[in-house]
């Protein structure tokens, strides 16, 4: 039984998964009130599927990119469940898991997946048909409209996609799925990655900039085009 929780974007997500099928949910849209809502979320979700803490086996969690304060809640929210449990936990990055909704939707490739990172900036990564992404280098962070001259036209997924419709080309069609991560992409895409052997990423968070509260001396420069 797998526990997996995401706060990257405006979503405070939770599931859980039986290595077989996502057998419960939680999700509420609230960019500031990650800290709030999570935990008590997560109790109510796992008692209403009479799912006990020693029931579990695996802790997933999205690692980003997301801004600083919403992002480190899931983040530490699942550190200190592995810690307490001993269980193993992992990461993964949270706009594979918008592109893995989007490929088990029936949408084709290539895939723009852009998420709200405020400041008028997106997080942004490109994916093929297999939704892995296409380049070195990703995900960034950048103001839309670099990102439309760095790409191209392509279609383009998340909240991100939606705000600055005015430089990507929104391919939401206004679906709530695509604008956020739900945590049983998480779930579900920690899975299948686990069952092919594969590894998954450590809990360091990919903010990709500074937080606003450390000095520019304290943290290395983000990766960011036209900068």
């Amino acid at each position: 039984m797998l526990l997996a929780i995401d706060t990257s974007t405006s979503a405070v997500t939770a599931a859980l998964h039986d290595a077989e099928k996502v057998v419960a949910r939680t999700s509420t849209i609230d960019a500031r009130r990650h800290t709030e809502i999570l935990a008590p979320a997560i109790d109510a979700m796992m008692r209403d599927a009479g799912v006990a803490p020693a029931d579990l086996s695996r802790v997933a969690v999205g690692v980003g990119p997301g801004p600083f304060t919403g992002l480190r809640v899931g983040i530490m929210t699942a550190m200190t469940f592995a810690y307490a449990l001993d269980l193993p936990v992992g990461g993964l990055c949270s706009l594979d898991a918008l592109a893995y909704h989007a490929r088990r939707s029936g949408m084709t490739g290539p895939l723009l997946v852009a998420t709200d990172a405020r400041r008028k900036e997106v997080y942004w990564a490109r994916y093929d048909l297999d939704a892995d992404r296409i380049a070195p280098g990703e995900p960034a962070v950048d103001k839309a409209a670099v990102v439309a001259e760095h790409v191209g036209d392509i279609p383009a997924i998340g909240r991100g996609a939606q705000l600055y419709s005015d430089h990507l080309q929104d391919a939401t069609g206004g679906y709530e799925e695509l604008l956020d991560v739900d945590a049983a992409d998480i779930a579900a895409l920690a899975i299948e990655r686990v069952m092919a052997g594969e590894r998954l990423l450590t809990t360091e968070p990919l903010y990709l900039r500074r937080p606003d509260a450390v000095p520019a001396a304290a943290a290395p420069n983000a990766r960011v085009l036209g900068k």
